[in-house]
């Protein structure tokens, strides 16, 4: 019955290529047999108690779940502490001088640090935090750049039962004073400043703002990162140096044993709202979800360096920068800087250097590398690469492919992987040593997780694009919004039931059992009663050999509801000038001949970069709003690309004043030089855009610096 249900989605894009694994990779793989996921099914709390008998527990649980939905409870009356199974465990034995982390900073500076160096630094600093008075419970702001002591303090607040709230290093002072007040931190860890593309971010001046408006506050420590480049001001009694209370700080702490469900993290994620949104994860079902997932999605061996390059601000550098890689034992690569600075080659000189074996980046970076060229990979040696994953918005057939040619040399599996800073760890991917992999797809929900394709009705898709549905508990699930428990079950548990997690995304379901994800289900665009997910349109454009990455959404239309508009950039090299209108109306045709007449843009208009969210993905919101000239809602979270030297102007674009480009953004995009069937509708949007960024009122971005994930 549920089987026969029709598609809510329409299911356009064909993709029909299969990579299986490699049979030298698979010999060698940690799952090698597919009846993980028959096993992890038959008895799901078995399956997830099996990693977590693989951590240290001061208490043994009584019960592995407890689950009253919406809430859930995991390792139910087990006492853990984090710390100790990403340190102290490691110490005692054969990895104690092993590298933990291996870091690089922009300017080219580097730090190794072995397991025992971390947990000397780690036990120090959470001594300096017991000094200034924090105990078990309080609540820790850390805003720093990505350097080893943002890792520190992560897993020093871990080890005396403190909750760390860590916020991106690219937000504005008042993104950080709302999060430090809802929050209610007592103690802020920030820096002097770090660097971004050659340009120093002052973090100290930016915090300064913040905490004029923070109450809860009661010390800050800063760490020094840029000496006599980046003179702050100390604030006596409040104000203390990172190097100095070290200097002192006794090397022994007793870890705090922590109850499984007791808080370990706070991290903000924006909200429809406008306020910002507290999701809450535990201890010991989260350390066990990304410790599971960590050792079984990227193979995970005890020589392997590991890189994933998303900012620890992020869910995905909490859970596999810091926690899942560091509890399996792993040496990881931190890099504080950009990936085009100074020159577009520093990733692959950065993999070359430090020997990486596994790789974790963001499609927004691959398309830029696709963008940038073959030259750049192609002049260092990415042998020692032996697996390749993706993480953030859906990625593109296309850019997949040339992931796994250009970077992964033939022979790396992806992995491409869906989860959410809710679902605390990786959802939904392929297991490297037994899937085979279908560029755009993530394939299948990791062992122990249950995933649906649904209607609106909640009727079961077998078949076929819908909403996606997550209908069984898992360990790293979000606990709350803190402070907010209302909340909590009306965003995500109150469509089908409080038993089913509504991910507010849209997928589809192939024959074989695979999902492909369509992006957000408000960016679904509705073409004549077709439901069309932007991540179709956007592939069959980037599958054009002239687009390096493309950006979709609707606008209103007279007779089919919504008709589609398309921000394209190029590839460098290409040009348009004269052939402008020839080569819109190729990138239509190829459209159609990919997925569809149903799907051909009305709009196509080239820009030389596409306006992000500093975790990487595309502000479609933005996009649409100028498409339809609409005034323009919160842009907070909005990213700066580059410097605006680094922007390529199209040839032929009208001339400047009919370009969208603010001072504090500047993201150009510009008015199609052949056609403008949107007219000047874009315009006033734009404008009123620019105005607000003049103003002041968003200055992240100004201030910073900062990009995305990536």
């Amino acid at each position: 019955m549920a089987d026969d249900t029709q598609a809510e989605f329409a299911d356009l894009l064909r993709e029909d290529r299969t990579f299986p694994p490699p049979p030298e990779f698979r010999a060698q793989a940690i799952v090698r047999d597919e009846r993980i996921y028959a096993d992890a099914a038959g008895d799901p709390e078995a399956f997830w108690a099996s990693f977590a008998n693989e951590l240290e527990w001061s208490r043994p649980w009584d019960q592995v779940l407890d689950w009253q939905p919406p809430h859930a409870k995991w390792f139910v009356g087990g006492r853990i502490n984090i710390s100790v199974n990403c340190l102290d465990r490691h110490v005692r034995g054969a990895r104690r001088n092993k590298a933990a982390l291996i870091w690089e900073g922009e300017p080219g500076d580097r730090r190794t640090l072995t397991y025992f160096d971390l947990f000397r630094q780690v036990s120090a600093f959470a001594n300096v935090l017991k000094s200034l008075g924090i105990k078990k419970g309080d609540r820790v702001a850390l805003y720093l750049p990505l350097i080893p002591e943002l890792a520190i303090a992560m897993l020093a607040c871990a080890r005396i039962g403190a909750v760390h709230s860590v916020v991106f290093g690219g937000f504005s002072a008042e993104s950080l004073r709302d999060r430090i007040n809802d929050a209610r931190a007592r103690l802020l860890v920030t820096a002097d400043g770090g660097y971004r593309r050659g340009q120093i971010v002052a973090l100290k001046q930016v915090a300064d703002e913040a905490l004029t408006e923070t109450p809860s506050i009661e010390h800050v420590v800063v760490v020094q990162r840029g000496g006599s480049q980046m003179p702050v001001h100390i604030k006596e009694g409040r104000d203390h140096w990172y190097h100095r209370l070290m200097q002192d700080a006794s090397f022994k702490c007793d870890p705090e044993q922590v109850d499984s469900e007791d808080l370990l993290y706070i991290l903000y994620t924006s909200g429809t709202t406008g306020k910002p949104k507290g999701i809450v994860h535990t201890t010991g079902g989260y350390l066990v979800g990304t410790y599971a997932t960590t050792k079984l999605v990227f193979d995970l061996k005890d020589e392997d360096v590991f890189w994933c390059t998303a900012d620890i601000g992020w869910v995905t550098g909490h859970s596999y920068v810091v926690y899942g890689p560091l509890a399996n034992g792993a040496t990881v690569v931190m890099y504080e800087g950009a990936p085009d600075w100074p020159q577009k080659d520093r990733f692959w000189s950065l993999i070359e250097r430090h020997g990486v074996t596994v790789f974790y980046t963001a499609p927004t970076a691959i398309r830029a590398f696709m963008r940038w060229g073959t030259a750049w990979p192609e002049k260092h040696d990415l042998s020692s690469l032996r697996l390749l994953g993706s993480v953030g918005e859906p990625i593109n057939p296309e850019a997949w492919v040339w992931y796994f040619r250009f970077i992964g040399g033939k022979r790396c599996p992806v992995v491409d992987t869906w989860w959410q800073t809710e679902t605390g760890m990786i959802m939904i991917t392929p297991l490297p040593g037994v899937t085979t992999l279908k560029p755009g797809s993530a394939t299948r929900p990791f062992p122990g997780i249950s995933a649906e394709i649904r209607n609106e009705r909640g009727d079961k898709i077998a078949v076929g694009g819908g909403l996606l549905a997550l209908t069984r508990p898992w360990p790293s699930m979000l606990r709350g919004i803190y402070g907010d428990p209302e909340r909590y079950v009306n965003q995500y548990w109150n469509k089908w039931g409080r038993d089913v997690y509504v991910t507010g995304d849209g997928a589809k379901r192939d024959a074989d059992g695979d999902f492909w994800l369509l992006g957000r289900v408000d960016d679904v665009i509705n073409v004549a009663g077709h439901r069309i997910g932007t991540m179709e349109v956007e592939s069959a454009l980037v599958d054009h050999p002239s687009v390096a990455e493309a950006a979709v959404v609707g606008r209103a239309h007279e007779i089919k509801g919504q008709a589609i508009a398309a921000f394209v950039t190029l590839k460098e090299g290409v040009q348009t000038g004269p052939q402008a209108k020839d080569l819109i109306e190729s990138l239509k045709d190829h459209v159609v001949r990919k997925i569809g007449s149903i799907a051909r843009p009305d709009d196509i208009l080239f820009t030389a970069d596409l306006p992000k969210t500093r975790s990487g993905k595309i502000m479609r919101r933005l996009l649409r709003d100028i498409a339809e000239g609409k005034t323009l809602g919160d842009t907070t979270t909005l990213a700066r690309p580059a410097r605006q030297g680094s922007h390529r102007k199209p040839e032929g674009a009208r001339r400047p004043e009919n370009r969208i480009d603010c001072a504090a953004r500047r993201h150009p995009i510009y008015r199609r030089p052949a056609e403008d069937a949107l007219g000047k509708n874009h315009a006033p949007a734009a404008s009123r855009y620019c105005r607000r960024q003049d103003a002041g009122r968003y200055d992240d971005a100004r201030r910073s610096g900062r990009g995305g994930e990536a």
